[in-house]
């Protein structure tokens, strides 16, 4: 984060006030603790929630100058600060585009926080899981066009960091063809485009498998030798916002991956009921592939 100014006066990228003068017009006198407009880590924080918005997340980014219409500030005041945010890792910038999104250590600070909900809802229940299976589960969320891993532990009484806020291609896990499916066929191009592989039929075709039985599973497909079953966490109001994966050798795994599966789905549903999720019978209509 950039650093806080002084109590009493702006940071210099303010316009309002470049000598630092005295307090805003706004200002509600010396009593008054509530933070400036101007304050430093609050204009980070807006431009971190911008990056959150689901406008953001559609586009799979945004630029400086959309930045800076959100949250009314000029460009080259947002351009230093998302340079100071991308050299901490709170944000990335895409080599190609050149628009910024939320970074791996924002998502591994949260992951590593006890108030995130999810992650204190999923832990215990994947401790049990992994115990029942014999195997580290993971709680994993969609960033872009990667599947993210928040928390990984093991059946004992530790928590395994190794792959705690790395990313892998969405379209080649389990947990990614489960986090993707609230998505429509329009969205899937626009996320991966019309060259992705698998083609875009291909993996629509895959998520729908998953959803009509409650995980999805890959054979080596990630990697060689590797298994692995996952299944979806929803919120309160049914979206998928994480998926639960168990991953290993398929040597260990291989033969008992839909068990795994269908264990790994009461897992997730358990979680998902933690978060008020409440299970309706009739589905919602869904999109069709044309």
């Amino acid at each position: 984060m950039t650093n806080l100014p002084p109590r009493g006066t702006d940071s210099p990228e303010d316009p309002a006030d470049p000598h630092g003068a005295g307090p805003r017009p706004d200002s509600t006198g010396p009593g008054d603790t509530t933070a400036p407009r101007g304050h430093g880590l609050r204009r980070d924080i807006d431009l971190l929630e911008a990056l959150a918005s689901d406008e953001a997340q559609n586009a799979g980014g945004l630029g400086v100058v959309r930045l800076a219409q959100l949250v009314g500030r000029e460009k080259t005041q947002v351009s230093r600060a998302l340079k100071a945010l991308a050299a901490a890792g709170i944000v990335e910038r895409d080599p190609d585009t050149l628009e910024y999104r939320l970074g791996w250590r924002l998502f591994s600070l949260v992951a590593r926080t006890s108030q995130n909900r999810l992650v204190r809802m999923a832990e215990p229940v994947m401790h049990a899981l992994s115990a029942d299976v014999e195997e580290t589960s993971h709680l994993c969320v969609l960033s872009d066009r990667e599947v993210l891993t928040l928390l990984s532990v093991s059946g004992h009484s530790f928590r395994v960091h190794g792959w705690e806020g790395r990313g892998v291609p969405a379209w080649q896990t389990s947990a990614g063809r489960v986090l993707l499916a609230d998505a429509t066929p329009d969205e899937l191009y626009v996320r991966f485009g019309t060259t992705s592989t698998p083609p875009i039929p291909e993996l629509w075709a895959l998520i729908q498998q998953a959803s009509r039985q409650g995980y999805a599973r890959v054979s080596e497909e990630f990697e060689a030798g590797l298994v692995g079953v996952s299944a979806p966490v929803r919120d309160f109001r049914g979206r998928v916002v994480a998926a639960i994966n168990i991953s290993a050798p398929k040597s260990r795994l291989g033969d008992r991956l839909d068990q795994a599966g269908r264990t790994t789905a009461k897992a997730a549903a358990r979680v998902s009921a933690l978060l008020g999720w409440e299970p309706r019978h009739t589905p919602f209509p869904r999109a069709r592939l044309t």
